[in-house]
């Protein structure tokens, strides 16, 4: 069945449960070699298990710049495909591998300078600074796979092809989880490398990823001289998704240096509900994926009534799946964390945060799959406007202002923030529904 077939005219429902069970498991798996990481490292060390919490904006912002710039060749490569213009979906992608080494060389080298003032930036304790540096320059230097991978991906997944991507991601978790004890803790006569044994065990898993779906990600660059272009419209489709994972890179380092006001196992609790946030958020991050280039098909292909049902479908599986979140972060939230720690501060910290953020969940389905549904739509703007208002003008100025009242009233800043960008999203959707375009194609 060709792409038209199955973006255009087969069951909306059919379709996410064809595509989204691939990436939902490629997805847990990365959050299950992420949360291992953390497992490993904490029994290391609880320095460690801080670095991790410190240096994880770092890295969301390196798959920021990865994942955004895979999605915007994602995003016009289906636009192209749903006109018909199949060559030129195929030019677009010759893009990708030279656009995806300029960014992982310009990231590396700018992190390689940046690392020590951030770490000491983030605390004061010269043990956790060390182990921030340490893991922090393993990973970001060496993180090409990634930025290749991203981008093959996406090439991928534009053209309906979710397996291929899905076994690249395996691997690389499979590999991860496999390295990740033995440089830890130096078993099987390696040697004992602490946290840079965990950072390289993640690069390890990334290259492993990438050499997966470079056979059929792997495009040759053609027609150089229409490069500056094209990368400028892919980077314009591309930028909400990038500014929205950018922004969490910002307010997860504002979130961090408000909480270290009051301990480093303040950050500490911080770092591993993001953790377990990752791994409930699957179902939100899988559906994302999908109807990035349904949307984007039909909406080219002026189907605004498939465009609306793709929205509300993956909305309601998203609410459906993320009550088991909820009811996880509200019911044992102290066994959750004691899985990564045995300090008890941490622990009693956490709990209460994962409490209140708990109940965010909800909101947050429908807070964040409007940005992608907009940037799937070409209105970049209201897609950015979103991302800007939950992350700069909500999350870290809420923060601020709730921890005046002490560490237990900061974890309001969770829900609060989820509602209000939720309402602001329903209005710009009412607002696209009354479009001229939209109006003509219904």
């Amino acid at each position: 069945m060709d792409t038209s077939q199955i973006f255009g005219t087969e069951k909306i429902s059919r379709i996410l449960f064809r595509l989204a069970p691939p990436v939902m498991l490629a997805q847990l798996i990365q959050a299950l070699y992420n949360i291992i990481d953390s497992l490993f490292v904490g029994r290391y060390s609880d320095s460690g298990l801080t670095a991790l919490s410190i240096i994880y904006p770092l890295q969301l912002l390196m798959i920021a710049l990865a994942v955004g710039t895979g999605v915007g060749i994602n995003t016009v490569m289906a636009a192209k495909l749903g006109t018909g213009r199949k060559r030129e979906a195929e030019e677009y992608a010759g893009v990708g591998t030279p656009l995806a080494a300029a960014l992982w060389f310009l990231f590396a080298l700018i992190c390689w300078l940046i690392m020590p003032a951030y770490a000491r930036m983030s605390t004061d304790s010269p043990e956790i600074i060390a182990d921030v540096i340490t893991y922090g320059r393993i990973v970001c230097i060496f993180s090409f796979g990634l930025f290749l991978e991203s981008i093959w991906t996406k090439i991928l997944q534009a053209q309906g092809d979710m397996k291929t991507p899905m076994a690249a991601q395996i691997t690389g978790a499979v590999v991860n989880i496999i390295l990740d004890p033995l440089l830890i803790f130096g078993m099987f006569g390696l040697p004992e490398m602490g946290i840079a044994g965990a950072a390289a065990a993640t690069v390890f898993g990334q290259i492993a990823a990438a050499l997966i779906v470079m056979k059929k990600g792997f495009r040759k660059p053609e027609a150089i001289r229409e490069f500056p272009q094209r990368t400028a419209k892919i980077f314009r489709l591309g930028l909400p998704n990038i500014l929205m994972q950018s922004a969490y890179t910002f307010y997860i380092l504002g979130l961090n240096l408000i909480l270290s006001t009051f301990s480093d196992q303040a950050v500490t609790a911080l770092g591993l509900y993001y953790k377990w946030q990752t791994f409930f958020f699957i179902p939100l991050g899988a559906m994302q994926t999908c109807i990035v280039p349904i949307v984007s098909f039909n909406y080219a292909a002026g189907n605004i009534d498939r465009c609306k049902k793709t929205l509300t479908t993956a909305i309601g599986f998203g609410m459906a799946l993320m009550a088991l979140g909820t009811l996880c972060f509200n019911c044992i939230p102290a066994q959750m964390l004691r899985v990564f720690t045995k300090d008890e501060v941490v622990t009693a910290i956490g709990s209460v945060g994962f409490h209140f953020v708990g109940i965010s969940f909800l909101p947050m389905v429908t807070s964040l799959t409007f940005p992608v549904f907009f940037q799937a739509v070409g209105q970049s703007l209201k897609s950015s406007l979103l991302t800007v208002i939950r992350t700069v003008v909500l999350f870290v100025p809420l923060g601020f202002l709730f921890s005046r009242f002490g560490l237990n009233w900061f974890w309001l800043t969770f829900p609060v923030t989820e509602v209000i960008t939720t309402l602001v999203g329903l209005l710009f959707y009412r607002r696209f529904l009354g479009s001229d375009y939209v109006r003509i194609s219904a």
